[in-house]
């Protein structure tokens, strides 16, 4: 099996850049023959003349034109062609593509984009595509489709490969087992170097890329790993049990990518071998797949806390606000206990109409400097460098942030609407009010995301709502309530 929607080649190809491309950095893609199209514009990503060129192409049927053009292109290069491309003529192009279709492609698409697509290729097709994959591609293209979808393209598959698929997709979503390559090399412990590698020369069924040689006993238990360096370093007669490692990270195939990532990261790792509840050996994740789910975490996380979900840039107008409206409207929600905290205190604003010009600007400091607290806070237990070993010390320096910038913005600002308004009271009023929100959202900032962590709620999604509450609520309470006193007004 290939290694496909990997930014390698297999051994027989010249290496081909990463995607995008900068200009004057690196090797650059080959550029499709007879063309006389760049393929690449200043920027890195597919010119828009040559997009304009296989989208003419594909509308003409022309089946030479398009395998001219796009035949050469990087599996990633392809998916954005794809992306690029008017729906309708999607399916087209990858039918003219024929064999030369590379369906890591698909890999390297849009999700929504990617599903239509399959919706509209034949299931033998596909089944032929995900069988040059390795297994952790095939189950990416496959998890997102319906089970119905699922089982008539795992029917066309051949019954060791279709095996291998369905055990992946049985572990639960955005586990270790979805990732996983279920193609690696294991020997048992009494074969010699040079048995090793004789092996690996002389066995065509192995994978492309690998990095260690996992070791096994009878029942595929997993008692250690050797890696090739030490292999190729070793005299042929030595014996596999005499180098191989026994401590080594092992990842179970149900834990969460997440964890498996800090993995990674932590130890340096660039393979792992991935186990069942019983220790079997059950595949192996590389440093590339991890990359993928680093990625996807950050993207998550991003969308999290701006409310809008799992949402892609190719969704429907529909898909979009549904995903959107439950957030806006417990945003409406809160907004309206603010509005209720104004309302208290209408005959204080009646009677000075400059807090009323005034009351937004604490809010919005108390908002901002909370936002900061909190996109710090998400992100360390998202990480997990955020737990009760360092809570207080980190709350202590949040109210210490809080106290230091609350004096500087609030003698700005009470300086500022003094000679603004010609009452000096006004800003003493304001510069307290500032200082009060901005101590109240450097706690709600830390404090928020570690309880709704505790309840077992995603802090990145429901952070900033009730964060956004409690500034707005306190900055307007406090605000009117200190001038209110201050001036003596009526409540």
């Amino acid at each position: 099996m290939t290694d496909a929607g990997k930014n390698d080649a297999g051994p027989d190809l010249a290496p081909v850049s990463p995607h995008p491309v900068t200009p004057g950095e690196g090797p650059e893609t080959p550029q499709p023959a007879d063309a006389g199209i760049p393929v690449h514009g200043e920027d890195g990503w597919l010119n828009e003349a040559f997009i304009r060129a296989v989208a003419e192409a594909v509308a003409a049927q022309d089946e030479e034109a398009v395998r001219t053009l796009a035949g050469d292109l990087h599996e990633a290069d392809v998916g954005e062609l794809i992306d690029a491309l008017p729906e309708s003529d999607r399916p087209v192009f990858v039918r003219l593509m024929g064999d030369l279709f590379d369906y890591a492609a698909l890999t390297e698409m849009d999700e929504a984009v990617r599903v239509r697509l399959l919706e509209e290729l034949p299931a033998a097709d596909i089944a032929e595509g995900l069988g040059e994959l390795d297994s952790d591609d095939a189950v990416y293209i496959l998890e997102d489709l319906d089970a119905e979808d699922q089982a008539a393209i795992l029917d066309e598959l051949p019954l060791s490969e279709r095996v291998q698929l369905e055990r992946a997709l049985d572990y639960p979503e955005d586990s270790a087992g979805r990732r996983m390559q279920s193609d690696f090399i294991a020997v048992p412990p009494f074969w010699t170097v040079g048995q090793t590698i004789d092996y690996l020369r002389e066995d065509k069924d192995l994978p492309d890329t690998f990095y260690e040689i996992y070791v096994v006993d009878p029942g595929f238990r997993l008692a250690g790993a050797v890696s090739l360096d030490r292999i190729l370093r070793t005299q042929r007669a030595a014996k596999i049990s005499d180098i191989f490692e026994e401590d080594l990270k092992r990842v179970r195939a149900t834990d969460d990518q997440e964890e498996v990532a800090r993995l990674f990261e932590r130890y340096n790792l660039v393979s792992a071998a991935v186990v069942d509840e019983s220790g079997r050996l059950v595949g192996v994740l590389t440093v590339d797949d991890i990359v993928d789910v680093i990625q996807e975490e950050a993207e998550e996380d991003m969308r999290a806390l701006g409310g809008v979900g799992d949402e892609e840039i190719s969704d429907t107008v529909i898909t979009i606000a549904r995903s959107r409206i439950v957030w806006l409207i417990v945003n409406l929600g809160t907004a309206l206990l603010a509005a209720s905290v104004i309302s208290m205190f209408e005959d204080t604003i009646e009677a000075m109409v400059a807090l009323a010009v005034l009351m937004p600007i604490v809010a919005s400091m108390g908002g901002n400097a909370a936002t900061q607290t909190m996109t710090v806070a998400v992100r360390a237990l998202a990480t997990q460098e955020l737990d009760t070993r360092n809570i207080w010390r980190v709350l202590r320096r949040e109210v210490m942030v809080s106290v230091i910038n609350g004096m500087a913005l609030a003698t700005l600002m009470g300086a500022t609407a003094a000679i603004w308004f010609e009452m000096p009271g006004l800003g003493v009023v304001i510069a307290a009010a500032i200082m009060v929100n901005l101590v109240c959202a450097g706690l709600g900032g830390l404090l928020i995301p570690v309880t709704l962590d505790k309840l077992k709620a995603d802090p990145a999604i429901a952070s900033s709502v009730f964060v956004t509450m409690v500034t707005d609520v306190i900055g307007f309470f406090a605000f009117l309530g200190i001038a209110a006193l201050w001036f003596r007004l009526p409540l």
